[in-house]
């Protein structure tokens, strides 16, 4: 222990008062990567099937960088105040204390993560610490449960721990205070040091756990992180669900999924799983020898506003030309405003609640159903590309663990036109169009979601593709025009491909731009266009009201796939003319919008009701109240999501 220790004190000396903290650090990295080893071994079944160990590693060591750049923080805070040499004795008792808690917690998770595996096939993360609430039971499990294990774990934690902690007394033996002039001219910098070490790249948004989401296998992606940071930002995205259905106020479970389930494109459907309460068996209106190809293209922003047809401005005139090839939605609303919100609508056919969304969300990142999850099981290959880094909004994350069996982004992409938000929507659609192909040519059905990112602020594409509709370039308006630019040549492009024949495609904003005006609930910027053409898709319009949740069943439909599934739209093929209904989040506020009524819950008050003039886009608020029937459906249809995340029932049987 003493020749450890003058050996660590030996290293670490250019470090003056940091010292300990350096060799917290250094501690730390061999712990973390011995237990990510031990873990790869382990599993390495599943690891090598992955081919990509020695990335696992590498990125691994970096995802551990982060999680100790946090522990350095604090101390590195206080450093101007106690990393002084009138008080030394005190600086190196906190140092030498912070460091062993911070090591301690490090050894405690990881020597807890074997068990947590094979429990849930995944690190340590909100499960863990939900299980907290209930210590006695708990408690009660693992000494009935797993004994041995439980033994050996605190066994090891208290042995290690000790070691670590006399390691590191010894080693702060030597330390060498600096003068007070080095320390404050040395601090600024150290402190960006961290705060680089923390962030982990350069790139337009900090590293997070979604960043090391690297293969389709979420277990492998969640050993290539480390337990502590895995907790850490669980902690963190439970801290953000505080808001859920509930602030509505208080309804009958047992009213809530019998009022959705009745709605009347779902009442032929049996429901025969109470465990699984929306699950039921979807046959495919259009029956097909041979399934087709999906193709999802997710329009960043591209709402009403900017469709002339649609009541916006002439900005998207490929988009109006295409729009008579195929199924035109008339009046398809999107279910808030965020991209994430868009996604769990139209790739999950996930109703909107008060809390995040779902793809940001712990519970939802591994067997939380998505149409890619439900293809995969009928031997589609799934895919998605995105001209930005995928780790964007857990985009990755949540895609990996829930079908998707490839992702495409910037880094894989050779760009000619790179804006903040990554790849211009050409070079989006250009490697597209070659992933395409490449699936075509496997002879097996593919699904691909493409997602695209120019109609962003601050609204960067390439000059001279457009005539410009504003004078200044770099307006929303322009960037429409350009994204609509692109999108034309897709599509014109893919109609010259062999499968255009055998793909079905669907075009859908995520949500509209910048919601606007002194509307409570602004209804109008709610207002999408969605498109179905491709393959053998007849023209067609559809003025039915209709939300983006609809759009799932309505492809299976089309493409000719009979599944179960838990989505609660509806399947448009099956039936285009009875009054629908669109569902909207806005804030606080939830809309239930059917015919020209619109029924709003508010948090602690009572709901609102209201009269949509569809041609003006304006809401008008009446002094009546809504019916009970009216505010039960609204609150069922709220309650349900929230009910289905947090008890894992939207998925599929086991």
């Amino acid at each position: 222990m003493n020749r450890a220790a003058a050996r660590l004190a030996h290293l670490t000396r250019w470090a003056g008062p940091y010292a300990t903290l350096v060799q917290m650090v250094l501690a730390g990295l061999v712990i973390l990567s011995v237990s990510r080893l031990g873990l790869a071994a382990w599993q390495w079944e599943r690891v090598s099937a992955t081919g990509i160990l020695g990335e696992m590693l590498a990125q691994g060591v970096r995802a551990d960088l982060i999680l100790l750049g946090y522990l350095l923080a604090l101390p590195l805070l206080l450093a101007p105040f106690l990393a002084q040499r009138y008080s030394a004795r005190a600086w190196q008792l906190f140092s030498i204390s912070w460091a062993s808690l911070g090591l301690l917690f490090i050894i405690f998770m990881e020597l807890s993560t074997p068990q947590f595996i094979m429990q849930y096939d995944f690190r340590p993360n909100r499960l863990f610490i939900e299980y907290l609430s209930y210590p006695k039971e708990v408690a009660a499990t693992l000494w009935n449960g797993f004994r041995l294990a439980v033994i050996l774990g605190m066994g090891g934690t208290a042995l290690l721990t000790v070691l670590v902690f006399r390691l590191l007394k010894s080693a702060a033996a030597g330390t060498v205070m600096w003068s007070p002039k080095l320390v404050l001219l040395t601090w600024p910098l150290l402190v960006l040091l961290v705060g680089f070490q923390i962030r982990s790249t350069t790139e337009h948004r900090p590293a997070n756990p979604a960043t090391f989401a690297l293969t389709g296998d979420a277990m492998v992606n969640s050993l290539i992180i480390n337990s502590p940071w895995s907790v850490i930002d669980a902690m963190a995205s439970m801290r953000k669900e505080a808001n859920s259905s509930e602030i509505y106020g208080k309804f009958p479970r047992e009213k809530v999924f019998p009022a959705v389930t009745a709605a009347p494109w779902l009442r032929d459907y049996q429901f025969t799983q109470p465990e699984l309460p929306t699950l039921h068996a979807q046959q495919a209106a259009i029956q097909r020898d041979k399934p087709l190809n999906l193709v999802i293209v997710l329009e960043e922003s591209l709402g009403a506003t900017f469709v002339q047809s649609l009541g916006g401005l002439p900005v998207t005139p490929e988009l109006e030309k295409l729009k008579n090839e195929g199924w035109w939605f008339e009046q398809l609303y999107a279910t808030g405003t965020r991209s994430v919100r868009g996604i769990e609508a139209v790739v999950a056919g996930y109703a909107p609640t008060p809390a995040r969304s779902v793809v940001k969300l712990s519970l939802a990142q591994q067997n939380f159903y998505t149409l890619a999850l439900g293809l995969g099981k009928q031997g589609y290959h799934t895919e998605f590309v995105y001209g930005g880094e995928a780790h964007f909004d857990n985009m990755r994350s949540f895609f990996t663990g829930n079908g998707f069996q490839n992702v495409v982004d910037r880094d894989d992409m050779q760009p000619k036109f790179v804006g903040s938000w990554g790849a211009s929507d050409e070079d989006l659609f250009d490697k597209s169009l070659e992933r395409l192909k490449h699936l075509h040519a496997q002879k097996k059905p593919f699904f691909s979601l493409i997602f695209s990112s120019s109609n962003h602020e601050p609204f960067e594409f390439p000059d001279g593709k457009i005539a410009l509709h504003d004078p200044a370039k770099q307006t929303v308006n322009n960037a429409v025009k350009y994204a609509d630019y692109a999108l034309g040549k897709f599509i014109a492009e893919a109609k010259k491909q062999d499968y255009w024949k055998d793909t079905v495609f669907l075009i859908v904003a995520d949500h509209d731009n910048r919601v606007y005006g002194n509307s409570l609930m602004p209804i109008k910027k709610f207002h999408i266009p969605g498109l179905i053409l491709g393959a053998d898709v007849a023209p067609k319009r559809i003025t039915t009201l209709a939300s983006q949740i609809d759009l799932g069943p309505t492809l299976l439909s089309m493409i000719g796939i009979s599944s179960s599934h838990p989505m609660i739209g509806r399947d448009f093929v099956k039936d285009s003319t009875t009054p629908g209904r669109a569902i909207m989040q806005f804030d606080n506020y939830f809309t239930w919008l059917e015919g020209d009524t619109a029924t709003i819950l508010r948090p602690s008050q009572e709901p609102l009701i209201g009269r949509y003039d569809f041609a003006k886009g304006e809401l008008q608020l009446t002094d009546t109240k809504p019916t009970q029937a009216q505010a039960e459906q609204a609150m069922a249809h709220v309650i349900a999501p929230s009910l289905l995340y947090r008890e894992q029932r939207y998925r599929l049987s086991k």
